[in-house]
């Protein structure tokens, strides 16, 4: 596994910025509106009793990866896609992370802990994705897990599915594929129907009795769960029909404004798109998930500008011709990426200057040769 540790300033911009299912670093943003319309239609279902979980991001890996089951090569520990702040510890990639900690103070109640639980785990969680309009380094979840003492069946958990659509996506057409998760069993994809086509929302199975057991908790004889993990943001864009995921953090207060309520989105004065594309040599073969978080540690608070990151064309430099080879300063073994850069800020109209000095931000940290190629002179 490929380790890489998250400079202090790098770690310092994930932490600062505000979880938005939290009611106290986000007051009344409607994703929090979600969790509640998710957490009370199961809880009254079930007459169980619900318990919101919440805990700092900065997690040990036992509890994001190897008491969920994950195999030690699994190729989501890879530092390509997880923010690692130490050898043990890493910013949370799922809100899963949150559950074994939860089984654990549950088994330590002893007799006292209740017949049936349902744990809410909502929260940030942080990862290297691409940029586009439904993708962000730094999406929102909340896992539902319930533990009961009886036996749990696929039945209760496709009549979990059905409640959970039912409060969050009302009058929804959904379907489950087969899905394989180290923490559960029986593993189903949830997909919902949306503008004609089916659309992932989430992830769910039988709590694995490995993960149960591993906790504390008895299993399979006398304790059984179901596992549900939810994106909630792109829950949100499909209730209130949100075209593109930035908007969810937007300042601007005509978008602001209608987050706090799950009444259908209506459009705000739209900003033309400003197109750059840029030829860059690189090392190895980067895909668009890592050119999306170097391009996102490049431009810090100004990333919100930037709507799509896509790579249009991959060729190794010896197929390239010699006076290509040049203008890029290619150096042997690189390859030459085309990279398209869209460019639209959604509170406002980018200038050409601007989009211009954007582009040569994002320029300099992603192409790696020795010629080099700017928008602004002074480059």
């Amino acid at each position: 596994m490929s380790l890489a540790v998250l400079d202090p300033a790098a770690l310092a911009r994930d932490l600062a910025l505000p979880d938005l299912t939290d009611p106290d670093a986000a007051p009344g943003h409607a994703l929090q509106l979600l969790v509640d319309a998710a957490v009370s239609a199961l809880a009254h279902d079930w007459r169980a009793e619900r318990r919101i979980v919440r805990a700092h991001p900065i997690v040990s890996l036992d509890d994001n990866y190897d008491r969920l089951g994950f195999a030690a090569d699994a190729v989501t520990r890879d530092a390509r896609y997880s923010r690692y702040v130490s050898d043990t510890r890493l910013l949370r990639t799922h809100t899963s992370a949150l559950v074994p900690p939860a089984l654990r103070r549950l088994a330590a109640e002893g007799a006292d802990r209740p017949r049936d639980v349902l744990l809410a785990c909502p929260g940030m969680v942080y990862r290297r994705d691409a940029i586009d309009r439904l993708h962000t380094g730094t999406p929102h979840q909340l896992d539902l897990w319930r533990v009961a003492a009886c036996r749990l069946t696929t039945d209760d958990l496709r009549s979990m599915i059905a409640t959970v659509v039912g409060a969050v996506l009302p009058g929804r057409t959904w379907r489950v594929t087969a899905a394989v998760h180290p923490y559960t069993e029986h593993g189903l994809q949830i997909d919902v129907a949306a503008d004609g086509e089916w659309v992932e929302i989430g992830e769910c199975g039988l709590a694995a009795p490995a993960v149960l057991a591993g906790a504390g908790l008895d299993a399979p004889t006398h304790v059984s769960g179901l596992a549900m993990g939810l994106g909630l943001d792109r829950l949100l864009m499909l209730r209130k029909g949100i075209p593109d995921i930035r908007l969810l953090r937007s300042d601007d207060p005509r978008v602001a404004d209608q987050m706090k309520d799950l009444a259908p989105y209506r459009p705000v004065s739209s900003h033309p798109p400003i197109r750059r594309d840029l030829s860059i040599a690189v090392e190895g073969a980067p895909g668009e998930e890592e050119l999306g978080d170097v391009v996102r540690e490049a431009l810090d608070d100004d990333a919100a500008a930037v709507e799509v990151v896509q790579i249009v064309s991959d060729t190794a430099g010896d197929d390239l011709p010699e006076a290509a080879r040049q203008r890029l300063g290619l150096l042997p073994g690189q390859r030459n990426l085309l990279v398209r850069i869209v460019l639209r800020h959604v509170d406002r109209t980018l200038t050409d200057a601007e989009a211009n000095a954007l582009r040569d931000r994002i320029y300099g940290a992603v192409h790696q040769g020795t010629v080099h190629q700017w928008a602004v002179p002074s480059g």
